[in-house]
């Protein structure tokens, strides 16, 4: 896993990526090596040096989420706790949440009785002192009915040089982590510039990103541009995760879901992606379409 950092220097910055790195970022459209392929849609990969294992595909719970709301707590818990229940079964075992999408104590009670080795939680804090942060990862703690949580990402960055802001938050999510509370942090953004910080940021062990061929809902309507500051990451060491691989469900055609997964999978710099999923006909469609998705590429 990688070393925590030193808290006194929460502020540094990694050196930038290579001239050779940056060059390649016109041709990250290209298949990566058929090794590097997971097995199928519910292999384990790792999030970089984080050292923490998820499924290929995760089950993001904040669709259309704010005010503590989102499109699956809008299931009601039983609605909520059949997906959930479902992905598991199936091989799922990766769960992205938030106190913006008020989906903790929901997940909580979906993974009642299951044993807690065998799911991985990611949540998010929009705190920036660390007074803030630290009750709040109590209270997540306590909602999520767990001792610890795997991943506690900063909430949508919009700014270049984010860190400022967050100092008091990074240097508390650091004590945490040394203290096991959670076992990796960093961050989720919106806009290139605050991605691109990130991708130079000591702090962030793992980055949430949205990510799709059509450029929907991402931080930059070209998918190279961000794509090549996902690459950066990837060679970097962190853990890269995708959202919106198929645009907040506005990629509906068949052939274009196909498309989004194959872009996404051959990049070679996405660990792994989460979709919102609202039904159990959902979840088994992307992890079919997933596993094709992996065969042709593979060849």
């Amino acid at each position: 896993m990688t070393p925590p950092l030193n808290r006194r220097d929460f502020l540094a910055q990694a050196t930038a990526a290579s001239a050779a790195l940056a060059a390649s970022g016109s041709a990250l459209g290209a298949t990566r090596a058929k090794a590097a392929l997971p097995s199928g849609p519910t292999a384990k990969v790792t999030l970089g040096k984080s050292g923490v294992q998820v499924s290929l595909v995760g089950m993001g719970t904040g669709s259309v989420g704010s005010g503590q709301s989102s499109k699956q707590t809008k299931l009601g818990v039983k609605g909520f706790t059949k997906v959930v229940r479902h992905a598991l079964d199936h091989g799922v075992n990766f769960f992205d949440v938030a106190d913006q999408y008020g989906s903790h104590v929901y997940l909580r009670e979906a993974l009642k009785g299951v044993p807690r080795d065998q799911y991985v939680i990611q949540t998010k804090t929009h705190a920036t002192d660390a007074v803030t942060t630290r009750d709040h990862l109590d209270r997540y703690r306590l909602e999520l009915g767990v001792d610890y949580i795997d991943i506690v990402l900063l909430h949508c960055m919009t700014k270049d040089g984010w860190t400022k802001d967050h100092t008091g938050a990074m240097e508390y999510l650091s004590q945490a982590k040394d203290e096991k509370l959670i076992r990796a942090h960093g961050t989720s953004n919106h806009g290139m510039d605050p991605l691109r910080h990130s991708s130079k940021t000591p702090f962030v062990e793992v980055n949430l990103a949205r990510i799709n061929p059509q450029g929907l809902i991402m931080d930059d309507k070209k998918p190279d541009e961000v794509a090549s500051v996902l690459e950066e990451m990837h060679a970097a060491g962190k853990g890269v995760i995708g959202m919106k691989i198929l645009g907040e469900g506005r990629i509906t055609k068949p052939e274009e879901k196909d498309e989004s997964l194959r872009y996404v999978l051959g990049l070679g710099s996405v660990d792994s992606f989460i979709i919102g999923f609202e039904n159990t006909d959902q979840i088994d469609d992307v992890l079919k379409r997933t596993a094709d998705a992996i065969a042709f590429l593979k060849g």
